[in-house]
């Protein structure tokens, strides 16, 4: 059954910048950019609590709510390191916090929240809560979700997104394994559709448990075939782009159809990757090294405003607080055309996110 028609999550322009704004941001500076300005400083609740210096804007979804433009992701953050990098986070502006099963830091995550609430730092109906369902709790969707809820403390998520477009050897729920045969190759579920799978997203709305359902790493192929038989389209694809990935045809067709693109790894992965994978680092190019220093910005702040202009949402992770800041210094300049165009001209096609090295197979071949 094709998806039913719903409002899309952006209105492109004819030069590919997004036209219609958001209420919470102010018009364009004249230049078409949808994140052109800084937003205005948020109140400061009457707790005392200083709430943020500056709030990002947010992106309408083809489900109807409401997403910031930049969020934390929480990839490899360490269970100690939680509760004060996002009790920070909130406190410099994030309403948008990125989590996945596989992170095995929802419950962290969810205790700094609770805390968060209690104290009155923010309230949960001001938070944009996404997360994940792994691999191996494809056929175990609304079980896994109720524990994903569980761990985060959680009445409901404001995105449930499946985090790989494959199914593998379930094992039990929240333990997000990856079983590996003896052939060294991951032992995929070849039981399980991608189809199946998407229905019971679509119950998690109906239920009430989840506010929008989206996709990740899906590309084109994958993504089209989810539009024909989904009732409910998803509302994002989540996926890696960066200045050496950068993914035009996936991110104009997303766009094209409604789909709010998030790009995880917007920095490319930086030092992370670059041990873990042996990856490039787009942030060592001497091009985006000459732009950043043009625009008295940090290469990281360049790459992320890249990533907006490109009508993206950027989800940056930092373990260190100093960076929080940052990555949301990112609203008060504009990248021009002929920029774009010169960092357009060093993408590189080079995927830093390499799950193969673990699953003995390449499922993105």
């Amino acid at each position: 059954m094709a998806a039913k028609d719903v409002a899309p999550a952006v209105t492109l322009m004819s030069n590919g910048h997004i036209s219609k704004m958001p209420a919470a941001v102010a018009a364009p500076a004249g230049n078409g950019h949808y994140y052109s300005t800084m937003p205005a400083a948020a109140a400061t609740p009457g707790n005392g609590h200083r709430s943020s210096r500056r709030m990002p804007p947010a992106v309408t979804l083809s489900s109807g709510h409401r997403m910031p433009a930049v969020g934390l992701g929480v990839w490899r953050i360490e269970k100690a390191d939680v509760r004060g990098l996002i009790h920070a986070a909130i406190r410099e502006g994030y309403r948008h916090f990125d989590c996945a099963a596989k992170y095995q830091n929802e419950a962290e995550v969810g205790d700094a929240l609770a805390e968060a609430f209690e104290i009155g730092l923010v309230k949960r109906e001001d938070l944009f809560i996404t997360t994940k369902l792994w691999n191996s709790d494809h056929g175990h969707v609304i079980e896994a979700c109720k524990d994903s809820l569980k761990k985060l403390k959680l009445d409901y998520l404001d995105l449930y997104l499946i985090h790989f477009p494959v199914a593998s050897r379930h094992t039990e729920v929240g333990t997000v394994a990856s079983v590996i045969g003896e052939d060294g190759v991951l032992d995929i579920d070849t039981t399980v559709s991608l189809e199946a799978t998407w229905h019971a997203m679509e119950d998690l709305v109906n239920m009430g448990l989840v506010r929008s359902i989206g996709i990740s790493n899906y590309g084109v192929f994958l993504t089209r075939d989810c539009l024909a038989y989904a009732k409910i389209k998803p509302a994002v694809n989540q996926i890696e782009m960066h200045p050496y990935f950068q993914r035009d045809s996936l991110v104009k067709f997303c766009q094209k159809h409604g789909i709010c693109v998030t790009a995880h790894t917007p920095l490319g992965g930086s030092t992370a990757n670059a041990k873990l994978f042996g990856s490039l680092s787009c942030l060592d190019d001497p091009v985006i090294k000459e732009l950043a220093e043009k625009y008295g910005k940090t290469p990281a702040q360049l790459v992320l405003r890249w990533g907006l202009q490109k009508n993206a949402v950027v989800i940056p992770k930092t373990s260190k607080v100093e960076r929080l800041q940052e990555n949301l210094e990112v609203f008060d300049f504009d990248i021009t055309d002929e920029d774009m165009e010169e960092i357009k001209a060093i993408d590189k096609n080079h995927r830093s996110n390499q799950p193969a090295k673990f699953w003995g197979i390449d499922v993105y071949s």
